[in-house]
């Protein structure tokens, strides 16, 4: 070797030992290094020995070769874990993914794996921190300068909220090779998408009952900015954790909020009492209605057969005046005296029925209604005269 005749190792030490590589003095005790020389030494004694021939021929060559080829491919074996997915770069370029489980590729330099995370769902929180303490536990810490955002109608409210996302299936290698920090990047269009809806937002609905019309148009916002980017990566959800006022006007707002639900509490009790009382108007309209115009087909109906029974009594009488007017007297005679009691006394009686002096039976006049008492008598009367 080189270094064998100069006694001293590289930096010529000189004999004797005593002495450093750079000329200095004794150098301390202690355990000895290994020489280099005796194990190159030692390790070719070994490979002659296992080698046929007891040196490196053509034969020792090749299996050295062979020995080297094989283990070269076996190293192509890799195993993807659940959460991952295997891509496969040839020469630099991308050219496969692969999904979990055991795995082959060429070695490198052929091909290289890259086994990014890609099947676990991430979260991005923007507006506040979590912090975990080990005697307080997890507690959330507010961001004001991520939370405060400006709505529609120049007001000013405090939204926190968070971002599921993940790889997209089949574009692992846009989200490899298209961007450069993922976090980073879907938590800056996440709070640009959402500055942008609760800029086009009054903050009453905001505040009340637009959350989940919030969170599908962010959501669909920054999917769409991401696609542009060719991000390869897929929104899940968006979740509002928190959407307040700002702290120094929360109690006015909370005032104004109790006054409104006042408000509308009254106009539902006024909306339920006009529900209840205009359909019952409406009835009682429809029945009057209703019995108006039975009254009056009624009463039309009776003249239009008044008239015509009267005008075939006309036609009668102008053929036989006599006795028509006859059959008119003995019909409301009949009509009339059908309903009283009578007594029929004939004046042409032998047995002194002109003698006959009416008598007013005055205990049943009592005992009767006054109508059908007076009827009677009348009738009496009429009789005897």
């Amino acid at each position: 070797m080189p270094w064998s005749n100069q006694g001293g190792g590289p930096w010529g030490s000189g004999g004797g030992g005593s002495k450093g590589p750079w000329g200095g003095g004794p150098q301390s005790s202690g355990p000895t290094p290994p020489d280099l020389e005796e194990l190159l030494r030692r390790s070719q004694d070994k490979l002659r020995s296992v080698l046929p021939g007891g040196g490196l021929g053509a034969r020792g060559v090749a299996l050295l070769a062979i020995i080297a080829v094989v283990v070269w491919g076996v190293s192509g074996f890799f195993r993807v874990e659940p959460d991952e997915v295997g891509v496969v770069l040839r020469f630099g370029k991308f050219d496969r993914e692969l999904q979990p489980g055991l795995n082959y590729h060429l070695p490198y330099p052929v091909e290289t794996v890259l086994t990014p995370k890609a099947l676990r769902v991430n979260k991005i929180d923007v507006g506040m921190r979590v912090v975990d303490d080990v005697r307080r536990g997890s507690t959330i810490r507010d961001v004001p300068e991520e939370s405060l955002m400006l709505t529609g109608d120049e007001n000013i409210v405090d939204v926190d909220f968070s971002v599921l996302w993940k790889v997209k299936p089949l574009h692992v290698g846009d989200f490899l090779f298209n961007i450069q920090n993922a976090e980073g990047t879907v938590k800056a269009v996440a709070e640009s998408a959402m500055r942008e809806v609760i800029g086009r937002s009054n903050i009453q609905p905001v505040l009340t009952g637009a959350r989940q019309n919030i969170e599908n148009a962010v959501q669909e916002l920054m999917q769409k900015t991401l696609d542009s980017y060719g991000a390869g990566i897929l929104v899940q959800q968006v979740q509002l954790q928190k959407v307040d006022p700002p702290t120094q006007v929360i109690d006015a707002f909370r005032d104004v909020q109790a006054a409104r639900a006042d408000l509308e509490r009254a106009q539902n009790e006024a909306q339920t009492y006009a529900n209840r009382v205009v359909p019952e108007a409406r009835g009682r309209a429809a029945r009057v209605l209703q019995d108006a115009e039975a009254y009056r087909e009624q009463t039309v109906a009776e003249a239009t057969g008044q008239t015509a029974r009267f005008l075939k009594i006309y036609e009668e009488y102008k053929k036989a005046p006599d006795v028509t007017r006859r059959r008119m007297y003995l019909e409301t005679m009949e009509r009339l005296f059908s309903g009283t009691d009578k007594i029929i006394v004939d004046p042409g009686s032998q047995q002194g029925g002109g003698n006959v002096v009416p008598i007013l039976p005055l205990n049943e006049l009592l005992r009767r209604p006054a109508g059908s008492g007076t009827s009677g008598a009348a009738g009496a009367v009429g009789g005897a005269q």
